[in-house]
């Protein structure tokens, strides 16, 4: 499984990239595998807000519906609208083409919280 030292990671298989105040979130090699196909996602709205753990929106895959849950506090910036056209992307590439939303982050204290790339391989492994 690919898991990129420059992330973190949720015991839900969400990463994040942090990139200043903004984060861009989306799933893990290990959650699109464990998925299969991904056949379609929905995502929230630019400017909707959230608090962390919230259901920011689903992914459907052949086999199974999920739940995605945001990793921080914060505010929707932008979504990938790749993603509406191109569900795939997240099964090919889901850290870079695939990622599902940048967010602004509004608690930057949660960012202790979430998993460091070697304690979330002790999860998946």
């Amino acid at each position: 499984m690919n898991t990129p030292d420059n992330l973190l990671y949720t015991n839900e298989h969400e990463w994040i990239r942090v990139e200043g105040s903004e984060a861009f979130v989306g799933i893990t090699d290990y959650a699109q595998s464990e998925l299969g196909d991904i056949v379609f996602v929905e995502l929230p709205n630019t400017d909707d807000e959230f608090e962390k753990n919230d259901v920011f929106g689903t992914i459907e895959a052949v086999k199974t519906l999920a739940d995605l849950f945001l990793p921080v506090s914060g505010k929707i910036v932008e979504v990938n609208e790749n993603i509406e056209n191109e569900p795939e992307l997240i099964n090919s590439d889901p850290y870079n083409d695939g990622w599902l939303i940048k967010m602004t982050i509004s608690n930057p204290d949660e960012l202790n919280e979430i998993l460091k790339p070697e304690d979330y391989k002790k999860i998946i492994n």
